[in-house]
């Protein structure tokens, strides 16, 4: 039972964080995209349906080539990554799953969006980012 109470504070701080992260997230790309550079780091990898980049400079002009969009989320799971898988920094884990349209298409797409968020000096960035569309 200690090994479980142990536990909970990290699940609780990984939940707090991931819903705070998401909010902002969504928020930011469905109205403000042009300010969301300081989410990522040089470090972050993104993927978009087969579109790749890596490091700051080509997750922003990926998220440029975006068109305009607005995301609407059915779910979210927010659980901490073991500290010994990566090496002892704190992690989050967040997946989002919802529907997105996108300006000139007409359609609403399903889609699935996975981060791993990083702990850098009390301040939460994407180390990955991975949205794909679903079905």
């Amino acid at each position: 039972m200690a090994a479980l109470e142990s536990i909970i504070p990290v699940v609780e701080v990984a939940s707090r964080a991931g819903e705070e992260f998401v909010q902002l997230y969504y928020e930011s790309i469905d109205k403000r995209r042009h300010v969301m550079a300081p989410l990522y780091s040089d470090a972050s990898q993104f993927l978009w349906n087969g579109w790749c980049g890596h490091g700051l400079a080509q997750v922003m002009q990926l998220l440029q080539r975006v068109p305009s969009s607005e995301h609407t989320l059915h779910t979210l799971d927010c659980q901490p990554v073991a500290a010994a898988a990566c090496n002892g920094s704190t992690q989050v884990l967040v997946s989002t799953e919802g529907h997105v349209k996108y300006d000139g298409d007409g359609k609403t797409h399903c889609f699935s969006q996975q981060f791993v968020l990083l702990s850098e000096d009390g301040v939460w960035k994407i180390l990955s980012d991975c949205f794909r569309f679903i079905g």
